[in-house]
């Protein structure tokens, strides 16, 4: 019982490792800053909570400069807090889509239909206010993404490396699969005559000579 017992309680222990190991983790990844005309982009932006137990109340901003030589003003996109989401008018409110996640630790949006003037500085303002037993603190996160529209996608090298690698590594793995069942089957197949060498040895021998082979000796 006591045995049993200890192979419940091993057995939890496993389960609760493996939960904490499946949990999502977050992983603060840089924004892509080409676009291709006439195409959809995603506009990266990852904030991290270090203190997940927390209760916080998040609110995103997103904002556009232009590309001008000039003097440029701020232009607001959207605003998203308590699962809503409020578009500001302009160039963008037709056109961009929020893409976060339900933590907020993914604040990011998406733009379609790309064109030139898209082209610009956009600033990602995450503000967290963290409520805590006897007070309430408020942090502010500034990320800065520099779009840059094409009119066609360039080739990304380490995307064609990542590839070749890839295929490399399937070659190489499956020529290692092939050595190992090769070097098992000749393993199997020298101990069968090795097996089969002892049996006829052994049925060659005189049936005097097994019987000889068994008697004590004595003197």
């Amino acid at each position: 019982m006591v045995a049993q017992t200890r192979v419940h309680l091993h057995t939890l222990v496993l389960l609760i490792f493996f939960v904490q190991l499946s949990q999502p983790v977050c992983v603060d990844i840089p924004s892509d800053t080409d676009a291709v005309l006439g195409k959809g982009t995603l506009l990266t932006c990852i904030s991290c909570m270090k203190r997940e137990e927390v209760k916080t109340k998040t609110r995103v901003d997103w904002y556009y400069t232009p590309k001008s030589e000039g003097s440029a003003s701020k232009i607001h996109i959207l605003t998203h807090e308590n699962d809503k989401t409020e578009k500001s008018g302009g160039p963008f409110k037709d056109r961009v889509t929020w893409n976060g996640s339900k933590d907020y630790q993914d604040v990011s949006i998406e733009i379609s239909n790309v064109t030139y003037n898209d082209s610009g500085l956009y600033e990602c303002y995450i503000t967290r206010k963290f409520e805590f037993d006897s007070y309430t603190q408020s942090f502010l996160t500034v990320k800065n993404v520099t779009l840059k529209v094409k009119e066609k996608a360039s080739e990304d090298p380490a995307a064609l490396y990542s590839e070749i690698m890839m295929y490399v590594l399937l070659v190489f793995l499956t020529f290692w699969l092939l050595v190992e069942m090769v070097y098992c089957y000749r393993k199997i197949s020298k101990a069968d005559e090795q097996a089969q060498d002892t049996a006829t040895n052994y049925l060659a021998v005189p049936s005097e000579q097994k019987d000889n082979t068994a008697a004590p000796v004595t003197e």
